[in-house]
């Protein structure tokens, strides 16, 4: 393998485990409207664990224990032995797996046979379950996003995007393009520039020379009037003033108050403030990405993979590394217990083969 060829490996495989790591990170306080970003924090210093810079510490009090999610026995410090199973790694998986079955010419309607065949209903949410329920009932993209839908806008067709970037890397427009494909099947408007925003980020991190520069990479790849645009500008705009990382989320959560802790534009302000506050370090980004609350493990499974494919798998440390074990649960059809660097592997192999 050409260096070149050994560099895009790696930071392919930074990407898999910055997105499995950050999503287990931010799995036991998934829960936004009872695990506040001041919640998360107390939970954090009763425990002496702030600076955050490894898996979030054992629950200190019995209502802690109670409040968190059941899954924070396989995702806190010690306990780690493998990945938990999650949405946000499944969609990689069903991503990968889309690619490889139909190639970078797939249509929408194959991303939603791919669901009927490879997912169980009930590991679907939100606008992810109305789209497969519209499917099941033999509707056809774009209504399966629009039919009865209250979630077009949240934040699932994000969490779906990786896969887009980790294959057309330092090639932003054409990894949107693709995520656009994927999310509107479910979504629509800030839901669906979530997507192409996060893909497009994730394709220029393989290349961008600074955070700031993959930022403006990714908003010019999204409608710069749209509310999701407006509110990434606000916080790179607060961070240029030099404001601290906490006034620059309340000022920015604020403005985005009313939409809820999973729509699409304050978890992006979130994640926004996470990557630039983190500033190309791995633990930094995805402990302030989800120290940000809202929807913690989708937030800090996006931000660990942006910051994995910055820094390389071998620059994460090993922390976050050595207790995933190589090993993913999965929910998808045929891939539980997949090694993390197998999948990684094979998204090389459609990074190196696709035409750009």
């Amino acid at each position: 393998m050409t260096h070149a060829g050994s560099e895009l490996a790696d930071r392919i495989l930074g990407g898999w485990l910055g997105r499995i790591s950050g999503n287990m990170l931010g799995k036991p306080v998934e829960r936004g409207d009872l695990w506040t970003r001041e919640r998360i924090d107390q939970y954090l210093r009763q425990a002496s664990a702030l600076p955050l810079t490894d898996y979030l510490p054992e629950p200190a009090t019995e209502t802690d224990r109670l409040e968190l999610r059941p899954e924070w026995r396989q995702c806190v410090r010690g306990r780690v032995h493998g990945s938990c199973r999650d949405d946000d790694v499944d969609y990689a998986i069903l991503g990968l797996d889309l690619l490889e079955t139909h190639g970078f010419g797939f249509s929408t309607e194959q991303v939603g046979d791919l669901w009927l065949l490879r997912l169980p209903y009930l590991q679907t949410f939100t606008a992810e379950r109305a789209a497969y329920r519209n499917l099941a009932n033999g509707l056809k993209p774009p209504l399966t996003a629009t039919y009865d839908n209250p979630y077009q806008e949240w934040i699932g067709a994000l969490i779906r995007a990786d896969i887009h970037g980790w294959t057309s890397p330092g090639a932003p427009r054409r990894a949107a393009e693709l995520a656009r494909r994927d999310a509107v099947l479910s979504h629509s408007g800030n839901g669906v520039y979530g997507a192409m925003f996060a893909a497009g980020l994730i394709s220029a991190a393989f290349t961008a020379p600074t955070v700031r520069h993959a930022l403006d990479t990714a908003l010019a790849l999204i409608p710069a009037s749209s509310r999701l645009a407006r509110s990434v500008r606000r916080v790179i705009s607060l961070h240029e003033t030099r404001l601290s990382w906490e006034e620059t989320l309340d000022t920015a959560v604020a403005e985005t108050a009313g939409l809820g802790w999973i729509h699409t534009v304050p978890n992006a302000a979130v994640l926004t403030a996470g990557i630039l506050y983190g500033d190309g370090d791995f633990t930094r980004t995805i402990a302030l990405t989800v120290r940000g609350g809202l929807d913690t493990d989708s937030n800090g499974a996006t931000a660990g993979s942006f910051a994995g494919v910055l820094t390389g798998a071998r620059a994460i440390p090993e922390q976050w590394k050595n207790p995933l074990e190589d090993t993913v649960r999965s929910a998808v059809f045929g891939f539980d217990g997949v090694r993390i660097s197998e999948l990684a592997d094979r998204t090389l192999r459609l990074a190196q083969g696709g035409s750009h």
